[in-house]
């Protein structure tokens, strides 16, 4: 997978990234969204978003599905301050998808940081993959930020590692 066609926002009618790079190989790639809420992130979401100690943000549990089985659970957390209010708040889809919600309201990306760990599935990973616990997956952490240099959107995505490809392209300027 490469990053960049997730952080474009979609025109109308456009299908979404996944289930685009699905079709591209035959397959039907859907997402169902497992739970949004507000709710105190994790650390180092908090620190990624530039929060304050227990400040807000709303989190959209996603699972990825390839072919109807479960291949990633992404979740993507979002300031309180942004997302109140919105369609990222609210548990149905998006409409163009959330790329294109937070450009609509001025947070188009500019920059994204990755990072990307492989380590051992913690059992509620494992159930929810169909996997055995400790069986290896891999862990994409992704920073979204403005031209000024705010973070609006701090994702974690938890994937199985089969048949999975992650393609970089770095230009040094």
């Amino acid at each position: 997978m490469s990053s960049l066609p997730y952080l474009s926002p979609r025109s109308e009618g456009q299908v979404d990234p996944w289930s685009q790079e699905a079709a591209q190989q035959g397959r039907t790639g859907t997402q169902q969204i497992r739970e949004v809420v507000t709710e105190t992130p994790p650390s180092e979401v908090a620190s990624a978003l530039e929060l304050s100690e227990g400040a807000p943000a709303v989190v959209r549990r996603r699972a990825m599905l390839l072919d109807g089985q479960p291949v990633e659970l992404t979740d993507s957390w979002y300031p309180a301050d942004i997302a109140t209010g919105t369609a990222l708040a609210e548990s149905g889809k998006i409409k163009g998808g959330a790329v294109t919600l937070l450009a609509n309201l001025g947070y188009a990306v500019h920059e994204a940081r990755e990072e990307i760990e492989v380590r051992g599935a913690m059992p509620h990973e494992a159930a929810e993959l169909m996997m055995p616990t400790d069986a290896p997956v891999i862990v994409l952490r992704r920073t979204c930020l403005t031209t000024a240099g705010k973070p609006f959107e701090a994702s974690v995505m938890v994937m199985v590692p089969e048949g999975r490809r992650l393609r970089y392209r770095l230009i040094a300027g």
